[in-house]
């Protein structure tokens, strides 16, 4: 059975994907934080790539990614890098120590006046571009989001032509589209009558169980955990119920030994910044982070469609390790997160499953049954 779902992705091409995609949100290397962060909200988009005029920048990993014009050949732009919610999230924390944390109001309006370009490669994505020929077959596209790239640039009508020293590639298109790895699990999800036995195996199976995971408690402040976001460099963090015993210092992430088996209560993510104004968002960093995700579920940022598809912002989204993976992939996509906290009977955090969990997973079990030599370690 494994021979067939491993060749329906062989034979499932990077376009097969791409069809209802619309073209490339992206900001030019001039726009502010600000500007970018709207850019943000409007698109409903977690990351976009930053446009240059060509041959005045080098590209992030070397890479050489340009929009060219279809009849000329003439390039126009060059793509600097990727920026997502995270960078900003780490300029806004700043690279300072703060005494109690709430003078960073203080220089917000600056920070984000500051240009998009300035932070481009504060988090792994950024350091980065990745592009995707059309035909690449969905198992070879799987491969490279399975080292945790969240998503790649696909040419429209555009001839490729690698460079095959280290991370650097020469591309050149009219137009491109990004594909992430929201788009592969949706693909995933849609084709689980086909894909049975790479979707029956269960959390514990996946291996995702992970022993070390880093949490804030629900006496955070907003401001500390967006430090602790930019701390750990992660997109999110679970909140826990605070210890009553003994004293705990709530400026700081949890560590794994203090952060499993806690009450999950609740998630801080990047993203949830998306759902507030600046002005907002100043009076709201003395608050917890809790209370900050419980008030921004309200806003008039996330529309209707968004919190129907997402649930309460309050509703946890949460497996057991005996969960299948059917259920995780289903629960991702419906609720579009990009990880599921796993949970014991009682609803105290044991681990997390990431997009990248899964598909390294299915990668994995997939080179192996087809008896190929290439180990995970090539792309992790």
């Amino acid at each position: 059975m494994q021979g067939s779902e491993r060749m329906r992705l062989k034979e499932t091409k990077v376009k097969d994907l791409m069809v209802h995609k619309r073209r490339l949100v992206e900001v030019p290397h001039t726009a502010s934080l600000a500007h970018t962060m709207n850019t943000l909200v409007s698109n409903k988009v977690a990351a976009v790539p930053v446009a240059a005029p060509p041959g005045q920048w080098i590209g992030a990993g070397g890479s050489m990614i340009v929009e060219s014009d279809k009849q000329t050949g003439a390039v126009r732009k060059h793509y600097i890098g990727m920026v997502t919610m995270l960078d900003i999230v780490a300029h806004i924390a700043g690279n300072d120590h703060l005494s109690g944390g709430d003078n960073v109001t203080q220089d917000l309006d600056q920070k984000m006046s500051d240009p998009v370009s300035s932070i481009i490669g504060h988090s792994f994505e950024g350091l980065s571009l990745w592009t995707l020929n059309p035909n690449t077959s969905l198992l070879d596209c799987m491969e490279v989001l399975s080292k945790g790239v969240h998503r790649a640039m696909v040419p429209v009508d555009g001839q490729e032509e690698s460079v095959s020293a280290g991370v650097e590639l020469v591309e050149s298109a009219s137009s491109y589209q990004m594909l992430t790895q929201m788009d592969v699990l949706r693909f995933l999800n849609n084709r689980a009558r086909d894909l049975q036995s790479i979707l029956s195996l269960s959390v514990q199976d996946l291996g995702a169980n992970t022993e070390q995971i880093y949490a804030i408690t629900d006496r955070t402040k907003l401001v500390h955990a967006i430090k602790c976001l930019k701390a750990a460099m992660l997109n999110a963090v679970p909140i826990v119920r605070a210890s009553d015993v003994g004293e705990e210092d709530h400026k700081q992430h949890i560590n794994a030994s203090l952060g499993r088996c806690r009450k999950l209560i609740g998630t801080f993510s990047a993203t949830d910044l998306k759902g507030c104004y600046m002005a907002t968002l100043k009076s709201w960093l003395g608050i917890s982070a809790l209370a900050f995700t419980e008030e921004v579920a309200s806003s008039p940022l996330f529309t209707e469609s968004d919190m129907q598809n997402r649930g309460s912002r309050r509703e946890l989204v949460t497996c057991y390790a005996e969960s299948p993976l059917s259920e995780v992939i289903e629960k991702a996509v419906t609720r579009h997160v990009h990880r599921i906290w796993v949970v014991d009977q009682e609803g105290l955090l044991m681990g997390v499953v990431s997009l990248t969990d899964i598909i390294r997973k299915r990668v994995v079990k997939l080179e192996k049954k087809d008896g190929g030599d290439k180990k995970m370690s090539e792309y992790e």
